[in-house]
């Protein structure tokens, strides 16, 4: 009864039609609140001015763009509150501040006058009753009050006499304006509840914008607890690093980040980088100043501009091209490479016409100990330039050549960027060492992404992983080395230009050893020339009993092994010169390993002498055939490969289809098994230059003549008899020529071939080129029956057959120097 009583007299206040007009920037003033207003526009003065000279009463309307100063009818909400001006204050910058309640909803229904000040004409919004004793009513009302304590106790400043008069609040009218009066409510969203008429309408919004309210706060109170935990490690860290920086400023020493950070930032300005290095350094610098000293990602990032700051952008050394001091410089360091010498002479001499030349990129291929490493580093000290090598055998991750990317753990360029920083400069010799042997799983495959590196229309930007960024090769001169070629990817294989290193002479291993070897092991073994003195026999000894090879490298062991012995003897107090002579080399290094590499000791029926290519040079190969009673079977032993077989075959084919020629009769084959034998069966041989050589040791076998011991040969035979050309001919007659051979029957279309052969072994041997095999055995096979006896000192290979050296055609002369 109370509560109707109140609303009764609350409706019966008398409202006047027009009262002034009272524009608010962003709030909304609800009926019976009381609330404090700042008004500064002249006109808001005015309207309050006419209000206290009548009735005091105004309207109080929101603006809907709190921006507009002169404000009209268009720019105001249309439902407002009647308010009563309490209290009235003049301030000395003429504002007034003004206390007002509100009294009742209105709506206007025109403004009558808008100069000086706004008057409107207003009816009065009446509001409708509710049940006092609807549950929804009182279950509404309860849930406002609570959430209004709980928003209260959230942290949001609620004065206390509103908490106490909304907790004695029945009506679900002033309930609602209460609540909305003190949440943080957008103009448009408080102008929303003002314009609900129906207190139950009403309340519910309020409750929704109440619970709204309520989420947000509870949410904002988590983050404000996470920031809160966050600022607080953060002050104690900003503490601890303040006393860590005063007792660095006791002890005499600065910000070592700041510090390095301007390192690397003088180091960057003078490596002269290009723009976008420039770009790159100086957008991580400004990450490592924004990060903790001590973080992970700091040290990370730390190595990262070390290593950019640290390569040669722009450091680069200046060739020499003066071409008599560059032959100069390769003939000092080695004896002999014509042809590798030529090449390179010939690169000077376009560069010093051309100086912005892209660099080539050669390839040298060859047996192992032939100097393939070390006349890398001659060229680079023929040019002026660093040297780099990089061995990439058994290298088989992609990343290994362009780097890790920095996202992983333990990141590092790849080894083209770590040799160029190594180098120190950016237009090095850069040696690709062992590239035959690179491997492929997985990860990548190492030979594709080194098409990029030795590719010259690529490699002027070569982007590693780990840098991010271009890196120009097209300076570097790249030099790479391999065993074989087959193993090497042939787009790989196609960007580079191959020199072929096939082996040394006797002659030229004289003058290596003389030259270099010597004197090298004599140094690193604590001796003088004083010391030990090797004569020019010793050395010829050594090379020709000891050290059967392409390369050196067996020929430096024992050298080095010969000096050390003699070191000792200098150790233990021997005085005077030891002077090395053929007859001690027994007692030095033992007796001489049994190598098969040597001509035959007596002309054989069925034992032909063949040449053979293999990975570490030439060897000669001795072919065995012998028959035995049978059904015309062919049997193959030694270790043969599938195309050496078929070379077996055809040439037994032919010698079965012109037995006639030969003297061997109709039925000979039919009762006869052939055995073809290669010895070192523990060796697996394969390739078609045998076959000429199967075919002879066959003929001699099926003939009874013997095979003149001082002929090898080589070359691939037809069913009809026709010599085919081989390859690796160089190395084959260097073979030859260590084996002693007299004369090397080879293909009629190899003549060509041999214009880069030594001088000793074009002295030493004389050449018959064959077109048919009827030219191989004229040559190769002696007279039945024409046997001696075999040279003093040497012993036959195979025991209990008779015999003696063969009778030389008169067109092979005696090797100079021989006896």
């Amino acid at each position: 009864m109370a509560a109707e009583k109140r609303e009764k007299s609350e409706e019966s206040i008398k409202i006047p039609k027009s009262v002034p007009v009272l524009p608010l920037r962003d709030m909304v003033v609800y009926p019976f609140i009381i609330s404090p207003l700042s008004i500064a526009r002249d006109s808001s003065i005015l309207a309050v001015d006419a209000a206290l000279s009548e009735n005091r009463m105004v309207l109080l309307l929101a603006q809907k763009d709190k921006d507009v100063d002169q404000v009209g009818e268009e720019d105001l909400y249309r439902v407002g509150t009647v308010a009563v001006i309490m209290r009235m204050l003049k301030l000395p910058d003429n504002r007034i501040r003004v206390l007002v309640q509100g009294v009742c909803r209105a709506v206007v229904e025109d403004l009558t006058t808008t100069r000086p000040y706004l008057i409107a004409r207003i009816s009065r919004l009446p509001e409708t009753s509710a049940a006092s004793d609807s549950p929804e009513r009182q279950g509404l009302v309860r849930g406002v009050r609570k959430a209004l304590e709980r928003y209260s106790s959230l942290g949001k400043t609620i004065p206390s006499e509103v908490m106490v008069i909304a907790s004695n609040l029945e009506n679900p009218g002033r309930l609602a304006d209460l609540t909305a009066s003190n949440l943080d409510l957008k103009t448009e969203e408080a102008q929303q509840v003002l314009e609900i008429p129906e207190p139950m309408a009403r309340l519910r919004r309020v409750s929704e914008l109440l619970k709204r309210e309520i989420d947000l706060v509870t949410m904002q109170q988590e983050i404000d607890t996470l920031a809160r935990d966050e600022i607080d490690k953060s002050q104690r860290e900003y503490y601890l690093r303040q006393q860590m920086k005063a007792i660095q400023h006791e002890l005499g020493e600065g910000n070592e980040l700041a510090d390095e950070i301007e390192q690397l930032r003088r180091r960057g300005s003078e490596a002269n980088m290009p723009v976008h290095a420039k770009d790159e350094l100086e957008k991580q610098l400004k990450r490592l100043e924004r990060m903790h000293p001590d973080s992970a990602e700091t040290a990370t990032l730390r190595n990262y501009l070390d290593i950019l700051v640290g390569l040669p952008w722009s450091k680069e050394t200046k060739d020499n091209l003066d071409l008599r001091k560059a032959r100069a410089i390769l003939d000092e360091d080695h004896y002999g490479l014509e042809k590798i010498k030529e090449r390179l002479l010939e690169y000077l001499a376009v560069r010093k016409l051309k100086p912005k030349m892209k660099g080539p990129i050669l390839c040298f291929v060859g047996p192992p100990g032939v100097g393939k490493t070390s006349l890398g580093r001659s060229i680079a000290r023929a040019l002026g330039r660093s040297f780099v090598r990089v061995s990439l055998g058994g290298v088989r991750d992609e990343a290994e050549i362009r780097g890790h990317r920095r996202t992983y753990v333990g990141a590092m360029p790849g080894r083209i960027i770590q040799g160029i920083q190594q180098g120190g400069t950016s237009n090095p010799v850069f040696m690709l060492d062992e590239v035959d042997k690179l491997g492929m799983d997985y990860r990548g495959d190492p030979s594709s992404a080194l098409l990029e590196v030795l590719d010259p229309e690529q490699n002027n930007s070569f982007r590693d992983h780990y840098l991010g960024i271009p890196f120009d090769l097209s300076g570097v001169l790249f030099v790479a080395t391999a065993n074989l070629l087959d193993p090497i990817h042939p787009a790989f294989r196609d960007r580079m230009e191959v020199i072929q290193l096939s082996g040394y002479t006797e002659e030229e291993k004289i003058q290596i050893a003389y030259r270099h070897i010597i004197a090298k092991q004599i140094e690193e073994n604590g001796l003088t020339p004083r010391r030990i003195n090797f004569t020019p026999a010793a050395v010829r000894a050594l090379i020709a009993r000891y050290t059967r090879e392409a390369g050196l490298r067996n020929l430096e062991r024992n050298i080095a092994s010969v000096c050390r012995k003699v070191a000792r003897e200098v150790a233990e107090g021997k005085k005077g010169l030891s002077k090395i002579t053929a007859g001690k080399l027994e007692a030095l290094l033992g007796p001489p390993p049994p190598t098969a590499e040597e001509s035959l000791v007596m002309d054989q029926i069925g034992v032909a002498t063949g040449l053979a290519w293999t990975a570490t040079g030439g060897d000669v190969l001795f072919v065995e055939a012998t028959t035995m009673p049978g059904k015309g079977n062919l049997i193959l032993t030694g270790h043969l490969g599938e195309v050496m077989k078929e070379s077996a075959q055809a040439a037994l084919s032919f010698a079965r289809s012109h037995s006639g020629d030969y003297g061997i009769p109709d039925d000979y084959f039919s009762r006869t098994d052939v055995h073809v034998h290669l010895p070192e069966g523990a060796i697996p041989k394969d390739g078609p230059s045998a076959g000429i050589t199967m075919a002879c040791a066959m003929v001699s076998a099926f003939t009874g003549r013997p095979v003149r011991r001082e002929i090898a040969m080589t070359g691939e035979i037809t069913l009809r008899g026709n010599v085919l050309p081989v390859g690796g001919l160089k190395e084959k007659i260097l073979a030859a020529h260590r084996a002693k051979v007299r004369m090397v029957l080879l293909p009629e279309a190899n003549r060509m071939s041999l214009g880069d052969l030594p001088s000793a072994a074009r002295r030493d041997l004389r050449f018959l080129f064959v077109n048919h095999i009827s030219e191989v055995l004229s040559a190769a096979l002696a007279e039945r029956g024409v046997l001696g006896e075999r040279p003093a000192g040497r012993t036959p290979q195979i025991p209990g057959e008779g015999g003696a050296p063969s009778r030389l055609p008169a067109d092979i002369p005696a090797p100079v120097g021989s006896s």
